[in-house]
């Protein structure tokens, strides 16, 4: 079993209230084969929402204390970001899955590229939380674009 970002099941839950449909991993999904998440909402933040980035480090850090995650307008979601990391690791945990296809460049779903917190557009190499949380439990993590499992 997998669980996926729910913006590649065709569900609107980007921030822009935008999806990132994937006809296989939405197949995978009709099937039974895997489960879809979205820890941003599932940490309780609303679609739409502001765009957020990691400041400081990446989402390895962010667990550990050491980074934050801010949206555009200086807020701290941190606590969200984090809360969702937890119950996508959860829902992973509860139909033992043991891989996740997830959002490249997202703060909390990237698995090898975010954005490096300037929101400028640049990208730096690093991981969002829900990839640091699940990778930390054993669950492999593997980017859709680039179909490579963060080291």
């Amino acid at each position: 079993m997998k669980i996926v970002s729910g913006c590649f099941a065709g569900i609107a839950c980007r921030y822009d209230r935008k999806h990132n449909r994937v006809e296989e991993i939405q197949r995978l999904v009709r099937e039974g084969k895997a489960v879809p998440v979205c820890p941003e909402q599932m940490g309780g933040l609303s679609t739409p929402r502001n765009p957020a980035e990691i400041v400081g480090g990446d989402g390895d850090d962010v667990l550990d204390g050491n980074a934050r995650v801010i949206d555009k307008q200086g807020s701290d979601v941190t606590e969200s970001f984090v809360a969702g990391a937890r119950e996508a690791l959860a829902m992973a945990q509860a139909v033992d899955a043991d891989e996740a296809i997830l959002k490249e460049r997202s703060p909390s779903c990237g698995s090898c590229m975010i954005y490096d917190g300037t929101f400028s557009g640049t990208k730096k190499a690093g991981v969002g939380v829900t990839t640091a949380l699940l990778r930390r439990h054993g669950i492999r993590v593997v980017s859709e674009e680039v179909g490579v499992e963060n080291p």
